[in-house]
């Protein structure tokens, strides 16, 4: 999509009414990327898509040039779990939300893979990469432009992806069978310890995922501030520029070239009306200045 003449950058958006109207929340909210829930995060089973939503959503993506989409995957989901019925809900709620984000024509779906309490972590990322392989079987991703996304995450104990080397031994895990990539959430960076918000850490933090899963396999930003302290491992999403990471660290993301393919963006608190459409335009801003 020419990332580099049109920098992508959007917010997470609802879609009452039907998948579509995402797309108009989106363009009223500043943006020309955005992410949604394919079905409610809360429940196993979600509703199948509506074609006629898909061709709706297609139709408006391609009048207001909005792109790419991405899917959240529910938050039920654990792919690593030390429970064998937990991993079996979770392995078919996965392909559920494969399935609708093909429906949809969403280049990407973000994964956060689990927790793997009460195993070892290489059991937790033996079970997380099996899962995974399981829910896609039989899925041909052959001319279709989508990424399974494994996202960062805020360090909790168990939690797989609290380590970026964690991130990229699932990748590596993965990419024989699974078309997937990776999104990098700057709360849970920075929550989980890797320092973002100095000059000098940002650029040692940087280096670390060079060496672990590369630049080019990260898509996704979600660009969050953060309510907690560094190394917290406290997941608090603050609106852009008001939290611990700062405006003058989103400024150096958004113009850091190798990134220059990703589309950032927010996963921020909604607590007045407008506020998507604030913190777009407040990394709409830093990315111009």
């Amino acid at each position: 999509m020419a990332a580099k003449a049109k920098k992508r950058i959007g917010v997470h958006v609802g879609t009452a009414g039907g998948a579509w109207t995402a797309v108009e929340r989106a363009v009223a909210a500043g943006a020309n990327t955005f992410q949604i829930f394919s079905s409610s995060p809360r429940m196993w089973k979600g509703t199948p898509v509506k074609a006629a939503d898909a061709v709706k959503m297609k139709e408006l993506r391609a009048k207001h040039d909005v792109g790419p989409v991405a899917i959240h995957a529910s938050y039920l989901i654990n792919l690593c779990s030390q429970t064998e019925s937990v991993r079996e809900n979770s392995t078919k709620a996965f392909r559920g939300e494969v399935e609708r984000a093909l429906a949809l024509g969403a280049e990407f779906l973000v994964l956060h893979p689990g927790s793997w309490k009460g195993l070892t972590r290489e059991e937790g990322l033996t079970y997380a990469a099996r899962s995974i392989e399981q829910a896609i079987e039989g899925i041909d991703f052959a001319g279709k432009d989508f990424r399974i996304l494994i996202e960062n995450t805020a360090g909790a104990e168990f939690s797989l992806g609290g380590k970026l080397e964690q991130v990229a031994e699932l990748v590596e895990c993965l990419k024989a069978c699974a078309p997937v990539a990776v999104c990098l959430d700057t709360c849970h960076v920075h929550v989980s310890g890797y320092d973002i918000v100095s000059v000098d850490g940002y650029i040692e933090t940087m280096k670390l995922v060079e060496s672990t899963v590369g630049f080019e396999a990260v898509r996704v930003w979600h660009c969050n501030d953060a309510k907690a302290a560094m190394g917290s491992k406290l997941d608090r999403h603050e609106h852009i520029g008001e939290g611990m990471i700062g405006a003058e660290a989103f400024r150096r993301l958004l113009h850091d070239d190798r990134f220059a393919h990703c589309a950032f963006i927010a996963e921020t608190p909604v607590d007045s009306p407008g506020d998507e459409a604030r913190n777009v335009g407040v990394l709409r801003a830093l990315s111009a200045g």
